[in-house]
């Protein structure tokens, strides 16, 4: 029984831990056969394990039993939380044993004695229920003794994994939630929290299968690849702290609202004041001329009008250029940056917008939405995690991070970061490039986007080795037969 004990305490696998309470109930009773049922949530028993000297156990399952079925032996024994022994079940009326005898009728086997057991957590819950069958000599106080020592230690055992992964699918669905909180916050980054950590897992297992390559010698760990898919859900924690209005924004002058409106407003409030300075000077003319020189009115108007229509036609064209260039549908050149410079319908900070060369944030916006991945590393960095998931902060706060030094927040480089950050980094891109579903951007084929990739393995952005490794291997095509439209899908 101390043997016993201290092999249940070192288990750490669920299924490993069900087929040693089994075997060793079936030792220690000197029974033929054994069966272990487990309480699932919906009041049911769910079949594990079967187990018998006399029978090829690995042909034998049973099917799942309702507790609300009191007449059987095993939900009985749950229900009213009792050991039940029944030395022979042909002698037995107060339990429906046509299961077992429908079993018997099957296999050949002859079932007479069953003792049943319940399993307990730390609530007095029943967890499981162990049926131990046909012992060599009917069960005596001594077995039921036996029996009971182990239940108490495997119940203590079983309710330990149980809390653990409940545990764990707690903490699995928290991080979910919070990776779908940010894509709801965030319309047009389309699902990227749900979609990374599925590259990320593909490229991480692609790696562990290379075996000709550098990776050759990398094998990731379930521990590891767990470690791995909690920081890609992580990865982009931080922009809970981000405005939205930088998140969401696709046009230069957009903040809260896109202040070309404002603008076109004010271009059509010049132009009225052109309209009523001509008007005025109409007026004037008529003031300042006699009425016998009236009907000279039409060639002197004209040339008024003709005057009002080319100062309308120039700020026609000049709000065009603006409104090009805020859409970022315009090469910003020296001369067009001359042309935005010499508006004085614009203020200071809106001409900065609308001369930005790339992209639509200005340096002060770029660092608030890079900022968030300090916050992801701050935020990560406060969780108590458990020793395997220690790296997880490093790992979901480093996929920014260049391999020249060259990225943001830290500018660390390739010695510096470890392997499971340059995977992440990676999916990062190849998802962010190819994602169907972004409002601001065409959705690009798959030859482009391998293309921006390997400039930017050129350029010391992203890791070479691995890039290779996710095109041979071709980690990305499950995921983009899932994801991407047909017509993207072009190599």
């Amino acid at each position: 029984m101390t043997e016993i004990g201290i092999a249940l305490s070192e288990v750490r696998d669920t299924s490993v831990l069900l087929k040693k309470i089994l075997t060793d109930a079936k030792e220690l009773t000197r029974s033929d056969g054994a069966t272990v049922y487990t309480v699932t949530g919906d009041r049911k028993l769910h079949f594990e394990l079967f187990f018998s000297d006399t029978l090829d156990s690995s042909k034998i399952h049973l099917k799942d039993l309702s507790l609300d079925m009191d007449n059987s032996i095993a939900c009985y024994a749950v229900n009213h939380k009792k050991i039940i022994n029944i030395p022979d079940i042909e002698q037995e009326s107060e339990f429906d044993f046509s299961g077992a005898k429908q079993f018997d009728e099957q296999t050949g086997y002859r079932t007479q004695a069953v003792l049943t057991i319940p399993l307990f957590n730390h609530e007095e819950e029943v967890v499981a229920v162990l049926q131990l069958i046909n012992p060599i000599e009917a069960y005596g106080e001594q077995d039921i003794e036996f029996v009971q020592a182990l239940a108490s230690q495997a119940s203590i055992a079983l309710s330990h994994h149980f809390l653990i992964q409940e545990l764990k699918a707690l903490f699995r669905s928290l991080i979910r939630m919070i990776a779908e909180a940010i894509d709801e916050k965030s319309p047009s980054t389309g699902h990227h929290g749900r979609r990374v950590p599925i590259l990320t897992r593909a490229i991480a297992e692609s790696v562990s299968d290379d075996k000709e390559g550098v990776f050759k010698e990398v094998h990731f760990s379930d521990a590891e690849l767990d470690e791995l898919d909690v920081a890609a859900f992580l990865h982009d924690a931080g922009k809970i702290t981000t405005p939205v209005h930088l998140i969401e924004k696709s046009r230069k002058l957009e903040t809260i609202f896109d202040r070309i409106k404002l603008i076109e407003e004010q271009f059509e409030h010049h132009k009225c004041v052109l309209e009523n300075q001509i008007l005025k000077r109409k007026l004037a003319w008529f003031e300042e001329h006699a009425p016998q020189e009236f009907e000279k009115a039409g060639h002197a108007f004209s040339q008024l009008d003709e005057e009002m229509k080319q100062k309308a036609s120039q700020l026609d064209e000049q709000l065009a250029l603006l409104q090009k260039s805020n859409e970022g549908s315009l090469q910003i050149t020296d001369a067009i940056k001359n042309k935005i410079q010499s508006r004085d319908l614009l203020s200071a900070e809106e001409i900065d917008a609308l001369c930005i060369e790339r992209g639509n944030l200005t340096a002060q916006e770029r660092q608030v939405i890079e900022h968030h991945i300090v916050m992801t590393h701050k935020m990560l960095s406060q969780l108590k995690f458990p020793k395997d998931l220690k790296r997880v902060p490093e790992i979901a706060s480093s996929h920014h991070e260049h391999l020249d030094g060259t990225g943001y927040p830290r500018g660390l480089t390739k010695e510096q970061l470890s392997l499971q950050a340059r995977i992440l980094a990676i999916a990062d891109v190849f998802e962010a490039l190819s994602a169907p579903d972004r409002s601001y951007k065409k959705p690009l084929p798959l030859s482009q986007v391998f293309q921006i990739m390997q400039q930017k393995v050129e350029r010391g952005h992203l890791d070479g080795d691995l890039f290779e490794v996710f095109l041979k291997k071709k980690a990305y095509l499950p995921y983009a037969r899932d994801f991407l439209a047909p017509e993207q899908i072009d190599v």
